[in-house]
């Protein structure tokens, strides 16, 4: 795409975020006019007494707005982060175990009584599974992407048993695992956001520091190395830095699949190979998806009934995947 359409691209992106978080507050199980979300809007603004519908629009609707927003974000720039690293347009933050971490941690606080609260058990587990990665490719002697794959799968397989081991041990917990695995925003607000943040913006920042020599390992690695960049410790940087951001996501969303997948396999087909604008757009095209994705998870059923938001996700994700590798393929 040449540099007029990236950049009419760019704004028609940077317009329908603050829009679609409008748009959003407008949905809910219990209905709002819109005088009453504009007037709910301008007392918070003013500091006015709080209400009910000051609460509702502001507490439940915006916060998990701005939540599902985030996550979105987060998800889609770290399946591109992996996608360039491993130079494989089918990774995402499931292919190196980070996300069977955070399920794993996750799991293990609701099915063993861990004393952490449940994001920060899913954080520990994240960042857990993601050092477990690391060493094994360490041991493999480099930190090549087919042993950082292998290291995935590996670890993907032991956290997948210990998942199963624990519903095992505690059936009562058996369904809170199982929707927190599916993916959630259902009571997340304010509160969750400020729990991502720290993890959030400090992933987002190193990734996209590293994002030229990003794009200089897509090359190859003798290329890279030869032309002055230190492979190793980049690859751990952009590690770090895209586990921050899935861990920050998955502790406080549960497992989302497929936005992470998608998002920046489109963008990269849309928009060009540069990891800087691939990364900047998928940020912004992953939250919308996903803000929209719950939005509709939580009106599509009757009497305020919510879908898992991860369900939706795979529901629509994995066709529509499909549809691309078929014309790929066609292409």
């Amino acid at each position: 795409m040449d540099g007029p359409r990236r950049t009419r691209a760019w704004l028609l992106l940077a317009a329908a975020v603050p829009l679609s978080v409008y748009a959003a507050l407008f949905f809910g199980s219990y209905p709002l006019p819109a005088d009453a979300i504009h007037e709910a809007l301008a007392a918070w603004l003013r500091g006015a007494a709080e209400t009910q519908d000051l609460v509702i629009v502001r507490d439940i609707r915006l916060g998990r707005v701005l939540l599902s927003f985030l996550t979105g974000a987060a998800l889609a720039v770290s399946g591109g982060v992996f996608q360039g690293l491993l130079r494989n347009p089918l990774a995402d933050p499931f292919t190196l175990g980070i996300s069977s971490g955070a399920a794993c941690g996750a799991a293990l606080a609701l099915g063993l009584g861990w004393a952490l609260p449940l994001p920060l058990a899913a954080l520990a587990g994240a960042f857990a599974a993601m050092a477990l990665v690391l060493a094994l490719s360490r041991l493999a002697g480099d930190f090549s992407r087919e042993s950082l794959v292998l290291g995935g799968i590996v670890v993907s397989t032991f956290l997948g048993a210990a998942i199963a081991l624990i519903k095992s041990l505690n059936e009562e917990s058996v369904s809170a695992i199982v929707f927190w695995i599916m993916g959630s925003f259902q009571g997340r607000g304010f509160e969750h956001v400020r729990l991502m943040l720290p993890y959030l913006l400090p992933g987002a920042a190193i990734v996209l520091a590293l994002a030229r020599e990003l794009d200089i390992l897509a090359l190859g690695t003798e290329q890279a190395a030869q032309v002055g960049v230190a492979v190793g410790r980049v690859r751990i940087g952009l590690l770090i830095g895209a586990g921050m951001l899935t861990a920050a996501a998955v502790s406080v969303s549960g497992i989302i699949g497929f936005v992470g997948l998608v998002v920046p396999h489109l963008v990269r087909m849309l928009m060009g190979p540069s990891s800087r604008a691939l990364l900047l757009f998928s940020a912004l095209g992953g939250g919308i998806l996903l803000l929209w994705s719950d939005v509709l998870a939580r009106t599509i059923l009757a009497h305020g009934a919510e879908l898992p938001v991860g369900v939706l996700t795979a529901l629509f994700g994995g066709p529509f995947f499909c549809l691309i590798m078929a014309r790929g393929r066609r292409a």
